[in-house]
Parts: C-alpha cells; structure tokens; sequence
C-alpha cells in the first residue's frame, strides 16, 4: 500500500490550529487582571468623597437626618442646649424672687402703707416707690426720713449682679419754680438722686441706669389729686440678666404687694 506523501502546506495549517488556544487564554487573562483591578479600586475607595455624595444625595431627596450620621448628633445636642437653657431661666427666676422676697420683708412697713409696691415679672423686680416719702413738693433733694428706705433696697441690691434701671416720674401738672423748667428736668434729677444714695450705699456704678420721664407713662389717669400723688414716683427695676428673647418667653405670674 501506497504512503500518502504529507506536502509542506498541510503541516503548517496543524500548527496554526494547535497554537489558537493561546489567543482566547491570553484574552482570558487579560480579562482577569482587569476585574482583579477593578476590585481593587472599589476596595480603596476614598472614604471622604463617599461621605460628600452620601450627604448630597441626601439632601437632594429630602431625607438628610437618614443619609448624614451626624445629624443624629445634631438633633442630641440641639436638646441638651435647650435642656440647658430652661435650667439657667430656672435658676434666674428663683433668684429674681429671691431678691423679691428680701425686699418685701425689707420694706414691709411701707408697703404695709401703701408707699411701696414691689411687682415681679419677666423682666425682673420693680419697686415702686411714692415721690412723698423721698421728696418735698417740687423738690428733688431726698428727704431725710427716706435715707432709712433706701439704705435697705440698697443692702439687698448690692448684693446682687443684676443691672438696675432707675425711672423718675411725674403727674402731668406743669411745674412752676426756678429750680427746674420741666417735670422732665425734675423726674431726671429725682432719679439720680436715688441713684446716687445707692452708690452711697455700695451699689456700684456702673450697674446703675437713670431715666427721666416727666409726666409720660401715668399708671393711673391725671384726673385726681389721688391718682395724681399716684404718678408721682421713683421706679427702680431690678432687671432679669436673661437675654431679652428669653424674657419674652418666660412665663412669670406677676407677684404684686
């Protein structure tokens, strides 16, 4: 039998089809590195470009207290401020009713007779007192039986960090003598006056405040001699230290005597 004589042609085309597999194992790797590097990349992922997208997506859909782990702390710390904040209104309206209270059994007598009245409110403790017990008619020199009273709100007021505002009040009657050219000019003195026992007293200076308002803001109507010895008068208002926003939302029961 014959041997079929193998040309040159036939034995390059075996070896071409034997060597294609190196091409799909090549792809092959070449497919693996690259997922190896893709895993790779997810795994180092920047941790603060992450949370910026977090908190953006978040915001952007409207549930940022979901996406933002620190809002969490927000919200805590939120409720300890406010938590604190009643505690010092607390404290400061105990204080304020404190002081009340010591001038209250300070001038009982006075107020006993009607010449003193001590309110407290959310803006801190008034004393109102009648002009007749510190001054003569006209005049804005203190009177020397009113040195007693003073002294006594001035023994309490030292003793405390409040600001105090004093306010100097007249009836609407204009005034007739050369000493002052208007119950504005009287209530202004009248006021410093007082003021100037208490720093006499050891309440410091720069605590103090005057204001003169003539026959402006009557607590009773100019329509009798009564109501008129009413308006005649030496406020002096121990002021609450609370930020004036807290006092608004401060409930006080006013405490009048």
């Amino acid at each position: 039998m014959s041997r079929r004589k193998r040309r040159q042609g036939d034995d390059d085309e075996e070896h071409d089809n034997l060597d294609r597999w190196l091409v799909s194992y090549a792809d092959f790797m070449t497919l693996l590195f690259a997922f190896f590097v893709v895993m790779y990349a997810i795994s180092a992922v920047n941790v603060g470009k992450y949370k910026v997208l977090s908190e953006s997506l978040g915001s952007a859909f409207g549930s940022a207290s979901e996406q933002n782990p620190g809002s969490s702390k927000n919200k805590s710390k939120a409720i300890t401020n406010k938590s604190n904040d009643s505690t010092v209104i607390r404290q400061e309206r105990s204080q304020m009713t404190n002081v009340a209270n010591d001038i209250l059994h300070a001038l009982s007598p006075l107020i006993r007779e009607g010449k003193v009245r001590v309110t407290q409110t959310a803006h801190g403790v008034s004393i109102e007192i009648n002009a007749s017990l510190l001054f003569a008619p006209g005049d804005a020199k203190l009177a020397a039986e009113s040195r007693q009273a003073l002294g006594a709100i001035a023994n309490v007021l030292k003793m405390q960090r409040n600001d105090i505002e004093i306010d100097g009040y007249t009836d609407d009657v204009p005034i007739s003598n050369s000493a002052f050219a208007s119950n504005w000019e009287l209530s202004a003195v009248r006021a410093s006056s007082v003021a100037r026992e208490f720093m006499n007293n050891g309440v410091a200076e720069n605590r103090l405040m005057v204001v003169g308002n003539g026959p402006n803001k009557p607590i009773m109507p100019n329509d009798t001699a009564e109501n008129r010895a009413r308006n005649r008068r030496v406020e002096v208002v121990i002021l609450s230290n609370l930020p004036e926003a807290a006092r608004e939302t401060t409930l006080v029961a006013p405490i009048v005597h």
